[in-house]
C-alpha cells in the first residue's frame, strides 16, 4: 500500500484541504494527542470526535481520555482483521 498509513482495514478518505495547516490550527492539547496517536486520524475526524467527547464529559482531559478509549477500540478491531483473532490484543 503506498503512503505512510501502513496496512489497515479501517476506512480511509482523501483530504482535499491542507492537512498541515489544519493540524497547526488544532488546540495544543489535541495536537499533542494526535501526534502520539496510534492511528492516522484526520483533523476533521479528531475534531468531531473530541467535540462529542467534550460535550459528553464537560472536561478536556476526560475528553482526551475518551479519545484514547475510542482509539483502543478501533485498534483492537483492526488487530483482529490484520493479525487474526489469536493476537493477544484482539477484541473478542
Amino acid at each position: 500500500m503506498p503512503g505512510n498509513l501502513g496496512r489497515t482495514s479501517l476506512k480511509r478518505s482523501r483530504n482535499r484541504r491542507n492537512p498541515m495547516q489544519d493540524y497547526d490550527n488544532l488546540p495544543a492539547d489535541l495536537r499533542r494527542w494526535v501526534s502520539s496517536a496510534a492511528l492516522p486520524w484526520s483533523v476533521p475526524s479528531v475534531q468531531r470526535t473530541f467535540k462529542t467527547a467534550l460535550a459528553r464529559t464537560g472536561d478536556r482531559k476526560l475528553a482526551l481520555n475518551e479519545l484514547d478509549r475510542i482509539e483502543q477500540k478501533l485498534t483492537a478491531k483492526d488487530i483482529r482483521t490484520i493479525w487474526g483473532r489469536d493476537h493477544p490484543n484482539a477484541s473478542p
